[in-house]
Protein backbone atom coordinates (compact mmCIF):
# COMPACT_ATOMS: atom_id res chain seq x y z
CA UNK A 1 0.00 0.00 0.00
CA UNK A 2 1.47 3.19 -1.10
CA UNK A 3 0.14 6.18 1.06
CA UNK A 4 -1.18 9.40 -0.65
CA UNK A 5 0.79 11.69 1.30
CA UNK A 6 4.52 12.12 0.12
CA UNK A 7 6.37 10.19 2.28
CA UNK A 8 8.81 12.33 3.75
CA UNK A 9 5.59 14.31 4.89
CA UNK A 10 4.03 11.32 6.19
CA UNK A 11 7.57 10.67 8.37
CA UNK A 12 7.88 14.05 9.50
CA UNK A 13 4.27 14.00 10.97
CA UNK A 14 4.32 10.39 12.62
CA UNK A 15 7.44 12.29 13.98
CA UNK A 16 5.21 15.20 15.03
CA UNK A 17 2.49 12.87 16.93
CA UNK A 18 2.89 11.58 20.29
CA UNK A 19 4.24 7.97 20.12
CA UNK A 20 2.37 5.24 21.06
CA UNK A 21 2.73 2.89 24.15
CA UNK A 22 5.33 0.44 24.62
CA UNK A 23 2.99 -2.41 24.32
CA UNK A 24 2.03 -0.80 20.92
CA UNK A 25 4.74 -0.82 19.41
CA UNK A 26 5.58 -4.94 20.44
CA UNK A 27 2.32 -5.38 18.63
CA UNK A 28 3.16 -3.09 15.18
CA UNK A 29 6.86 -4.81 15.30
CA UNK A 30 4.82 -8.24 16.02
CA UNK A 31 2.71 -7.64 13.18
CA UNK A 32 5.32 -6.75 10.66
CA UNK A 33 7.00 -9.55 11.42
CA UNK A 34 4.77 -12.30 11.25
CA UNK A 35 1.34 -11.87 9.89
CA UNK A 36 0.87 -11.45 6.19
CA UNK A 37 -0.69 -8.08 4.51
CA UNK A 38 1.50 -5.78 7.04
CA UNK A 39 0.90 -3.00 5.02
CA UNK A 40 -3.39 -3.36 7.20
CA UNK A 41 -1.88 -1.94 9.99
CA UNK A 42 -3.18 1.12 11.53
CA UNK A 43 -0.18 2.62 12.17
CA UNK A 44 0.85 5.91 14.87
CA UNK A 45 -1.00 8.61 12.98
CA UNK A 46 -4.01 6.68 11.93
CA UNK A 47 -4.21 5.27 15.43
CA UNK A 48 -3.96 8.57 17.20
CA UNK A 49 -6.33 9.48 15.14
CA UNK A 50 -8.59 7.17 16.04
CA UNK A 51 -8.47 7.67 19.84
CA UNK A 52 -8.73 11.93 19.18
CA UNK A 53 -12.15 10.89 17.54
CA UNK A 54 -12.97 8.72 20.39
CA UNK A 55 -11.81 11.19 22.89
CA UNK A 56 -13.17 14.43 21.21
CA UNK A 57 -17.01 12.64 20.69
CA UNK A 58 -16.97 10.70 23.92
CA UNK A 59 -18.10 7.64 22.46
CA UNK A 60 -19.22 4.96 24.87
CA UNK A 61 -20.17 1.81 22.66
CA UNK A 62 -17.69 1.13 19.59
CA UNK A 63 -18.31 -1.00 16.81
CA UNK A 64 -15.15 -2.12 14.57
CA UNK A 65 -15.33 -3.93 11.77
CA UNK A 66 -12.11 -5.61 10.09
CA UNK A 67 -9.93 -6.50 13.69
CA UNK A 68 -6.81 -7.57 12.29
CA UNK A 69 -3.88 -7.62 14.63
CA UNK A 70 -5.81 -5.35 17.28
CA UNK A 71 -3.56 -2.12 16.70
CA UNK A 72 -6.94 0.58 15.80
CA UNK A 73 -8.89 -1.71 18.77
CA UNK A 74 -6.29 -0.95 21.04
CA UNK A 75 -5.91 2.60 19.80
CA UNK A 76 -9.46 3.64 20.49
CA UNK A 77 -9.84 1.69 23.81
CA UNK A 78 -7.41 4.36 25.24
CA UNK A 79 -9.87 7.18 25.52
CA UNK A 80 -13.13 5.65 25.86
CA UNK A 81 -14.87 6.52 29.36
CA UNK A 82 -15.33 4.03 31.93
CA UNK A 83 -17.64 1.85 31.21
CA UNK A 84 -17.53 1.88 27.74
CA UNK A 85 -17.07 -1.02 25.15
CA UNK A 86 -15.50 -2.06 21.94
CA UNK A 87 -16.70 -5.40 19.77
CA UNK A 88 -14.42 -6.00 16.99
CA UNK A 89 -15.34 -7.90 14.02
CA UNK A 90 -12.97 -10.12 12.62
CA UNK A 91 -13.26 -13.41 9.74
CA UNK A 92 -9.74 -14.61 10.09
CA UNK A 93 -9.01 -16.80 13.02
CA UNK A 94 -5.47 -16.48 12.78
CA UNK A 95 -5.64 -12.64 13.35
CA UNK A 96 -8.48 -13.16 16.08
CA UNK A 97 -5.68 -15.31 18.10
CA UNK A 98 -3.23 -12.84 17.20
CA UNK A 99 -5.69 -9.40 18.21
CA UNK A 100 -7.11 -11.19 21.35
CA UNK A 101 -3.30 -12.28 22.64
CA UNK A 102 -2.58 -8.69 22.60
CA UNK A 103 -5.87 -7.39 24.05
CA UNK A 104 -5.68 -9.75 26.70
CA UNK A 105 -2.10 -8.32 27.80
CA UNK A 106 -3.22 -4.87 27.37
CA UNK A 107 -4.69 -2.57 30.05
CA UNK A 108 -7.99 -2.53 27.73
CA UNK A 109 -8.44 -6.10 28.04
CA UNK A 110 -11.41 -5.59 29.76
CA UNK A 111 -13.11 -2.60 27.02
CA UNK A 112 -13.22 -4.92 23.94
CA UNK A 113 -14.74 -7.96 23.09
CA UNK A 114 -13.77 -10.19 19.53
CA UNK A 115 -16.66 -11.36 17.58
CA UNK A 116 -14.80 -14.35 14.61
CA UNK A 117 -16.94 -14.74 11.45
CA UNK A 118 -18.75 -12.75 9.30
CA UNK A 119 -18.96 -9.13 10.00
CA UNK A 120 -22.64 -8.92 8.51
CA UNK A 121 -23.64 -11.84 10.70
CA UNK A 122 -22.04 -9.79 14.01
CA UNK A 123 -23.68 -6.69 12.99
CA UNK A 124 -27.34 -8.90 12.72
CA UNK A 125 -26.64 -9.80 15.93
CA UNK A 126 -25.92 -6.96 17.97
CA UNK A 127 -28.00 -4.17 19.16
CA UNK A 128 -27.04 -0.64 18.79
CA UNK A 129 -26.56 2.66 18.78
CA UNK A 130 -23.04 2.95 18.30
CA UNK A 131 -21.49 6.27 18.64
CA UNK A 132 -18.42 5.32 16.62
CA UNK A 133 -18.19 2.24 13.96
CA UNK A 134 -14.77 1.89 11.83
CA UNK A 135 -14.79 0.10 9.07
CA UNK A 136 -11.86 -1.14 7.60
CA UNK A 137 -12.22 -4.69 6.59
CA UNK A 138 -12.88 -6.34 2.75
CA UNK A 139 -13.48 -3.84 0.37
CA UNK A 140 -16.04 -5.17 -1.85
CA UNK A 141 -18.72 -4.91 1.31
CA UNK A 142 -17.88 -2.10 2.20
CA UNK A 143 -21.19 -0.34 0.73
CA UNK A 144 -23.34 -3.52 2.35
CA UNK A 145 -21.22 -2.72 6.10
CA UNK A 146 -22.33 0.64 5.73
CA UNK A 147 -25.69 -0.23 4.99
CA UNK A 148 -26.09 -2.30 7.76
CA UNK A 149 -24.60 -0.02 10.15
CA UNK A 150 -25.90 3.13 9.42
CA UNK A 151 -29.50 3.03 10.92
CA UNK A 152 -27.61 1.86 13.79
CA UNK A 153 -25.93 4.92 14.68
CA UNK A 154 -26.31 7.01 17.32
CA UNK A 155 -27.57 10.30 17.35
CA UNK A 156 -24.31 11.64 16.97
CA UNK A 157 -22.66 9.12 16.23
CA UNK A 158 -19.71 8.60 13.42
CA UNK A 159 -19.10 6.01 11.02
CA UNK A 160 -15.08 6.72 10.01
CA UNK A 161 -14.24 4.32 6.61
CA UNK A 162 -10.63 3.53 6.31
CA UNK A 163 -9.07 3.12 2.26
CA UNK A 164 -11.39 4.85 0.59
CA UNK A 165 -8.13 6.86 -1.74
CA UNK A 166 -6.46 3.13 -1.66
CA UNK A 167 -3.41 4.39 -2.79
CA UNK A 168 -4.75 6.95 -5.55
CA UNK A 169 -6.26 4.23 -7.40
CA UNK A 170 -9.45 5.53 -7.19
CA UNK A 171 -8.45 8.27 -9.80
CA UNK A 172 -6.83 6.05 -12.31
CA UNK A 173 -9.39 5.56 -14.56
CA UNK A 174 -7.39 2.73 -15.94
CA UNK A 175 -7.40 0.55 -12.63
CA UNK A 176 -10.61 -1.51 -13.47
CA UNK A 177 -9.65 -3.77 -10.38
CA UNK A 178 -12.29 -5.37 -7.96
CA UNK A 179 -10.87 -3.21 -5.02
CA UNK A 180 -10.66 -0.30 -6.76
CA UNK A 181 -13.77 -0.02 -8.51
CA UNK A 182 -15.75 -1.51 -4.98
CA UNK A 183 -14.33 1.78 -3.63
CA UNK A 184 -15.21 3.98 -6.01
CA UNK A 185 -18.89 2.78 -6.19
CA UNK A 186 -18.98 3.30 -2.20
CA UNK A 187 -17.58 6.36 -2.18
CA UNK A 188 -19.87 7.65 -4.76
CA UNK A 189 -22.56 6.17 -3.28
CA UNK A 190 -22.03 7.90 0.19
CA UNK A 191 -21.50 11.00 -1.75
CA UNK A 192 -24.62 10.91 -3.25
CA UNK A 193 -26.45 9.93 0.17
CA UNK A 194 -28.73 12.54 0.85
CA UNK A 195 -29.10 10.75 4.67
CA UNK A 196 -25.32 11.83 5.24
CA UNK A 197 -23.18 14.03 5.88
CA UNK A 198 -19.32 13.23 4.83
CA UNK A 199 -16.06 14.52 4.84
CA UNK A 200 -12.85 12.32 2.92
CA UNK A 201 -9.48 13.07 4.48
CA UNK A 202 -6.47 12.42 2.84
CA UNK A 203 -4.94 10.81 6.39
CA UNK A 204 -2.50 7.51 5.16
CA UNK A 205 -4.69 5.82 2.54
CA UNK A 206 -7.53 7.83 2.98
CA UNK A 207 -10.05 8.29 5.74
CA UNK A 208 -13.84 9.38 4.99
CA UNK A 209 -15.92 10.39 7.85
CA UNK A 210 -19.83 10.11 8.15
CA UNK A 211 -23.07 11.42 9.88
CA UNK A 212 -26.07 11.44 9.64
CA UNK A 213 -28.04 13.88 8.50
Amino acid sequence: MAFVVDEAIERYAEEHTTAPADFMVALAEETRRTLSAPQMLTGTIEGRFLELLVFAGGARRILELGTYSGYSALAMAAAIPAGGRIDTCELSEEHARFARRHIEASPHADRITIHVGPALEAVAGLAGPWDLVFIDADKPNYRAYYEAVLPKLAERGLVVVDNTLWSGRVVDESDDSEYTTAIRAFNDHVAADERAVAVMLTVRDGMTLIRRT
